[in-house]
């Protein structure tokens, strides 16, 4: 697509980076922060009119809420003024599969820091994006080629 890629773990403080090495799952108040961040890089590349794709275990709902919406939201209750802020569009690519693949393909990885051992956590704390996010569910039990062009193909249908 020619887009912008970043990989939201290089995004990661090195407090959160030591906490996942020591096998200690990420809790709300670790990831906040750190998503208010991406968001920031994803504002910056919409305000410029830049494409971008990211790579981010946004588990939860209130996660990918603030990919969208920013700090603002988790920190008030008070509604955004019009034009302020307006929401990001994004498109949330939910890649879901069996453990197992997953796990798989974490012991192939070299040099991260967080271990196999955490994936179940993410597992418990995973809420599957629903109506009304805007998202789409990709099988990981099909091939890396498939999953390529799907996600491809419905970004390009807009």
């Amino acid at each position: 697509l020619g887009w912008k890629f970043y990989d939201a773990d290089d995004y990661h403080p090195l407090e959160n980076r030591k906490k996942m090495a020591e096998g200690i799952p990420l809790n709300d108040e670790d990831r906040i922060p750190w998503l208010c961040a991406l968001h920031d890089i994803l504002r910056r590349e919409d305000s410029s009119k830049q494409d971008a794709i990211m790579a981010c275990s946004a588990l939860k709902k209130m996660y990918r809420h603030i990919l969208v919406n920013g700090a603002s939201v988790n920190e008030s209750n008070q509604p955004e003024q019009p034009g302020e802020n307006p929401a990001l569009k994004i498109l949330f690519v939910h890649l879901d599969g069996p453990i197992d693949i997953i796990a798989g393909r974490m012991e192939k990885r070299r040099g991260h820091f967080m271990p196999p051992e955490l994936l179940k956590s993410q597992f418990d704390t995973l809420e599957p994006p629903s109506t009304p996010e805007n998202f789409i569910t990709v099988s990981l039990e099909k091939s890396l080629s498939e999953i390529v062009l799907e996600i491809e193909s419905t970004i390009l249908q807009g």
